[in-house]
């Protein structure tokens, strides 16, 4: 197969239905077992999108001789780590294994505050944990990799977007890259089609980094708990609430300061949580959603009463640009 073309092929049609969907499926299904055979495939599975329906499309094409591998490096969204186990060991009998490497990647980033160097300690730690458990396995020939076209067209052919592009040199895998002519919206289609759960397939744009550029400046576990928490929060309220699918992104943030407030009537000294909500098509300019106030006041008393260590809470109203989507 040819990975190295950059241009989507003319004939190829927009994915826009399930009978579409079911055609690509197969088309690739055929295209992996003629290039694996009896080979095994090892992929990085963060729960993505795009990781996801790679897990789901290869598990249909090749079955246990596919090897996902889950590193939970503390930073996901709450119950994400617990959703990857269910679907795909649970639900569709992977080969997955799971790696707690919590405790690993926040020592790594103590005392790193520097936004640029906790994405470089996050990616490179990343890539040691998943050699480690590449050089644990026999018999592994392919590199599964969630590769789709804006990525291609982005890096000029030379994709990087799954932090395992910078594998030692020794670890000799052939690619397989089934989705590396879709758009994000077909890559959704196609993983509906597959039958992964809608958490999955809809899941909103995630930094690489995960809540480590949320936790604003150096990490601390009480921090990284108030992002993840309050993300729960405003997520739980935003799909009860009719915004789930109607805004583009939506998170908290909890910056390395404290102000001060009142509790059980004395003062306090504890941490704000920003939140975030944008709409945008094409991620370089966004506008804010206007939240009823009403959503806001109860979002708000919700991440007072339940999220320890909090007692502010803030709106972002500043559009991109001046602002960027991310605060790191």
């Amino acid at each position: 197969m040819d990975f190295d073309k950059n241009v989507r092929p003319a004939d190829m049609e927009r994915i826009t239905t399930e009978s579409l969907a079911k055609a690509f499926i197969d088309k690739e299904i055929e295209n992996v077992r003629k290039q694996v055979g009896d080979g095994k495939v090892l992929l990085a599975l963060s729960g993505g999108v795009d990781s996801s329906v790679v897990a789901a499309l290869l598990i249909k094409a090749i079955g246990r001789n596919l090897v996902c591998v889950h590193v939970n490096h503390g930073l996901l969204r709450k119950g994400e780590p617990e959703q990857v186990v269910q679907v795909f060991r649970h639900e569709m009998d992977a080969n997955l294994i799971y790696v707690d490497a919590v405790d690993r990647f926040l020592d790594k980033l103590a005392g790193v505050a520097d936004p640029e160097e906790k994405r470089k300690v996050i990616g490179a730690e990343f890539i040691r944990v998943f050699e480690e458990e590449a050089r644990k396995l026999d018999g592994i020939g392919f590199l599964a990799q969630g590769t789709i076209y804006p990525d291609i067209l982005e890096s000029n052919g030379v994709k990087a977007h799954h932090n395992v592009g910078g594998l030692p040199d020794d670890l000799q895998f052939e690619l397989v890259e089934p989705l590396r002519f879709l758009y994000k919206d077909e890559v959704r289609v196609v993983g509906k089609a597959l039958g992964l759960p809608d958490g999955m397939v809809y899941r909103q744009p995630f930094p690489g980094p995960g809540l480590g550029v949320r936790c604003l400046g150096a990490i601390t576990r009480d921090r990284l708990e108030c992002v993840r928490e309050s993300d729960a929060i405003l997520r739980e309220e935003f799909a009860r609430n009719g915004l789930e699918g109607k805004v583009w992104q939506y998170f908290t943030i909890v910056p390395d300061f404290r102000s001060t407030g009142i509790r059980d009537g004395r003062r306090c000294f504890e941490y704000p949580v920003i939140i975030r909500a944008v709409n945008t098509k094409d991620a370089m300019t966004a506008t804010v959603e206007d939240i009823p106030f009403s959503l806001l006041s109860h979002i708000t008393e919700r991440i007072l009463s339940e999220v320890k260590g909090v007692n502010r809470v803030c709106y972002d109203m500043t559009p991109k640009p001046v602002g960027t989507i991310e605060w790191e």
